[in-house]
């Protein structure tokens, strides 16, 4: 595949790409697990049929000592026994704000269960970690960024 456009050499989306990094700074330096974030970023990039994400983050998530088993059942987490409860309410809330087109918004009973495990500070981060991997992975879907070719770190 062919990419439309190379966002991160053109000065506009350079610009925007380097801001969006920088907000991402906020949600690295949460109390956030760091899995919890990579496993959001995965499964809405999954969500998004977005391949550059979804190799990126995977490939992060591995190089930062995420299990194979893990990360293979990312997509089935439903049927999954590997994550706990906190990690299972932040990919229920994934699911359901990625697809928020759909119409159904974010169930009560998925915001009851990111309440329970969650404070405010990790939930202001969950929300702008999905928030934020969605505008990722439109752009990269837009510009049919090619897939396969990340390094862990590369980005920095």
């Amino acid at each position: 595949m062919d990419p439309r456009i190379n966002l991160f050499a053109n000065p506009v989306g350079a610009s925007f790409t380097k801001r969006l990094t920088m907000a991402s700074k906020v949600i690295n330096d949460s109390t956030l697990p760091a899995a919890t974030h990579e496993l959001v970023k995965i499964r809405a990039s999954q969500i998004n049929g977005c391949g550059y994400c979804t190799d990126m983050h995977t490939k992060d998530a591995a190089h930062n000592g995420e299990t194979s088993v893990r990360l293979n059942l990312v997509a089935a987490w439903h049927e999954a026994t590997v994550f706990t409860e906190p990690e299972r309410a932040a990919l229920a809330l994934t699911e359901e704000a990625t697809r928020i087109g759909d119409g159904r918004g974010v169930s009560d009973a998925v915001w009851q269960q990111v309440r329970k495990h969650y404070d405010d500070d990790q939930i202001a981060a969950l929300i702008a970690s999905i928030a934020m991997i969605n505008a990722w992975n439109r752009m990269n879907v837009i510009a049919r960024t090619p897939a396969g070719d990340y390094q862990p770190g590369q980005w920095g």
